[in-house]
Order: C-alpha cells, then sequence, then structure tokens
C-alpha cells in the first residue's frame, strides 16, 4: 500500500470516529436534557401545597419566582431571583412550541407587559397545557395557560437548556 492510500484510509476512519462522535453526543446532550427537565419539574411538585409568601423562599412559603429559582437550582442551573430578570434568560420560545421544562411569564399586575408572575410547564396535552406556580391564594399549585385568566395575562416563555 502506497502512501497516498494509508493517507486516505486514516482521513477516512478519522471522519467515521469523528461523525459517530458527534452523532453519539447529540442523543447524549438529548438524554441529559430530558433527565434535567424532569429533575426540574419533580423538584417543582415536590412543593405543591406549600403556602404563598411574597419573597419566600421555603417550604413554609414562597412565591412564584423562588419556585423556579430552586427548581432549576436542584439541576446546577442558578436563575436570577425575580421573575422580571428570569423571563430575559434563555431562548425565546412561542406559545406554541412549548415544551415540558420551559419557563413561561405572566403580567399579573396593573401594567400589562410587566412580568410579575412565572411559572414551568409540566405537562402538554392536545389542547391543554399545564404550568406549575405559586398563585397567591392556592399556594404552589398546577393550572392550565389557555384558561381565561392566565391567556389574558400572558407575556412571553424562555427555555432554559
Amino acid at each position: 500500500m502506497d502512501i497516498n492510500s494509508v493517507m486516505k484510509v486514516r482521513f477516512l476512519i478519522m471522519i467515521f470516529g469523528l461523525s459517530m462522535l458527534l452523532l453519539g453526543s447529540c442523543s447524549s446532550a438529548r438524554k441529559i436534557r430530558q433527565q434535567n427537565v424532569q429533575q426540574v419539574i419533580d423538584t417543582a411538585k415536590s412543593f405543591q401545597g406549600t403556602p404563598y409568601r411574597y419573597g419566600g423562599s421555603s417550604r413554609t412559603g414562597m412565591d412564584c419566582s423562588a419556585l423556579v429559582y430552586l427548581s432549576f437550582r436542584s439541576v446546577g442551573v442558578t436563575l436570577p431571583r425575580v421573575s422580571a430578570d428570569q423571563s430575559r434568560i434563555g431562548k425565546r420560545v412561542s406559545k406554541r412550541k412549548l415544551k415540558k421544562g420551559d419557563v413561561v411569564f405572566f403580567a399579573t399586575g396593573r401594567r400589562r407587559r410587566r412580568v410579575t408572575h412565572a411559572g414551568i410547564i409540566t405537562e402538554k396535552r392536545p389542547g391543554r397545557t399545564y404550568f406549575i406556580h405559586a398563585s397567591t391564594s392556592l399556594g404552589v399549585t398546577e393550572d392550565h395557560i389557555q384558561s381565561k385568566y392566565w391567556s389574558k395575562r400572558w407575556v412571553r416563555a424562555r427555555r432554559i437548556f
């Protein structure tokens, strides 16, 4: 075998190995994302029933941004503590393309576009997308974004990972 043939074989082996590495890492990254998303959701759900407390960040009482903050912290992702600041992190996502683990933001105050509330998408069914959040009246609970109340207050969504 001449030197050119050896070089071609080595090059092909290198390309094959590199492509296998890249393809393998895509599925690994997808699995890691799914595991992280599920951990975030499981952590958020572990707070269900926790009463609402403005500025609170423990099981004795918490607000919506603390729920998001603590849930993502469980997978090593540090977000800002305030929902308006959280709404600037990650990739913007349309309402139609929401996935489990996406963070949704609402304007519940007087100003229609000012983010004052946050939650995490927990489930997507045909016609219903559920999110977990800390409600001032119910504490940490799940609701669906298509409800009349939440759909009128929708501002944006972000995908953290």
